[in-house]
């Protein structure tokens, strides 16, 4: 917008405000209207000459601008979690002992199985294992029931469980003698069978929560590095 034309939006403003634009009984013809307008910019805008408000007036729209309102936008709060610290401290993840039992669990195990095979589009004789190897690695391991078959440290080969619980570095294993074990991934492997179907698992390439393990890539080709 033009100088000139924002003056004269400011002069019709002031104009309205103190109640002198177009009071009651105003010229209804255009020349006594053009005369009106002509007397109410020279009023209000002295410091412009005739010729600038004459060049207004020609033949000339003048748009008033609208500003409206900016709206405020209200930030979402975002909800905090618990830290590391403070679940450790309500001790969320951790299984009272009478709740250690392995009969309360096996329930737990045949909806994995039946999870599983819902996966891996119902386990057939004649699927190709690097398939089914392939979902097993991806898959939810809670309730799965796992062997240590190899590990750099002895005491850990022959522990068979379910899987209770797996975190990055460790699953939480509970034995058929109602034994709650801790067994670190590194250095470990781990065999599980379904339906004539055994995978295994190479911990030290497992080192993985369990919600990051369905976009990780894996090889299928084992190694023989604990």
């Amino acid at each position: 917008m033009s100088r000139s034309a924002l003056a004269f939006e400011h002069a019709v403003s002031n104009e309205m405000q103190n109640g002198h634009f177009l009071p009651s009984g105003h010229p209804q013809g255009s020349e006594e209207a053009r005369a009106f307008v002509h007397a109410l910019l020279k009023r209000s805008m002295p410091q412009v000459n005739d010729d600038t408000i004459q060049d207004m007036l020609t033949r000339k729209a003048v748009v008033l601008e609208h500003y409206p309102k900016k709206k405020t936008k209200q930030k979402r709060k975002k909800t905090k979690g618990f830290t590391a610290k403070q679940r450790r401290e309500l001790r969320l993840f951790e299984i009272e002992p009478e709740q250690q039992r392995y009969s309360i669990f096996l329930p737990l195990h045949e909806l994995w199985k039946q999870y599983i095979r819902d996966l891996c589009h119902g386990l057939k004789p004649d699927a190709q294992p690097h398939m089914i190897q392939g979902k097993l690695l991806k898959a939810d391991l809670h309730g799965a029931i796992v062997t240590v078959t190899k590990s750099k440290c002895p005491s850990y080969v022959g522990i068979t469980g379910i899987i209770l619980q797996e975190f990055k570095h460790v699953f939480k294993i509970i034995t058929k003698e109602d034994k709650l074990k801790v067994v670190p991934k590194l250095n470990n492997v781990f065999s599980l069978e379904i339906d004539g179907f055994t995978s295994y698992i190479y911990g030290s390439k497992f080192l993985l929560r369990a919600s990051e393990r369905s976009a990780k890539k894996f090889k299928l080709k084992g190694t023989i590095d604990l």
